[in-house]
């Protein structure tokens, strides 16, 4: 059983930056595709950006070239540089493991980026 636990969360002006930690518990995390997700209010879940076991990634065209997303196997941890932060990435984040497309989720981390 797979647990992540997310961190570094926070209020931040717009134009600032933060960085996402997501820590997984258990076996095989290297062998594991890991994600980023956000939830605005009102909004649907959706994909900020995904790492592959090889360290493929995508990116949603919302945050390319603002947002990386990389992984350190060694410490079982996942994180999310974010960078140009704009009021509009205002959303709970949420780790997740993809296991052929089945999800685990974290518990999130709220993001407010203030104008």
């Amino acid at each position: 059983q797979v647990r992540l636990v997310e961190s570094g969360g926070g209020v931040v002006q717009a134009g600032g930056s933060l960085r996402l930690s997501c820590a997984a518990s258990g076996s095989m995390f290297s062998s594991n595709t890991m994600a980023w997700y956000r939830q605005a209010p009102g909004k649907q879940r959706e994909l900020v950006a995904r790492i592959t076991n090889r360290g493929n990634t995508n990116y949603a065209d919302s945050v390319k070239g603002r947002f990386t997303i990389s992984r350190d196997n060694t410490k079982n941890t996942v994180y999310l540089q974010m960078n140009s932060l704009k009021p509009d990435d205002t959303a709970v984040y949420y780790c997740a493991r993809d296991f052929y497309g089945s999800l685990t989720w974290g518990q999130g981390t709220q993001v407010t980026v203030s104008s």
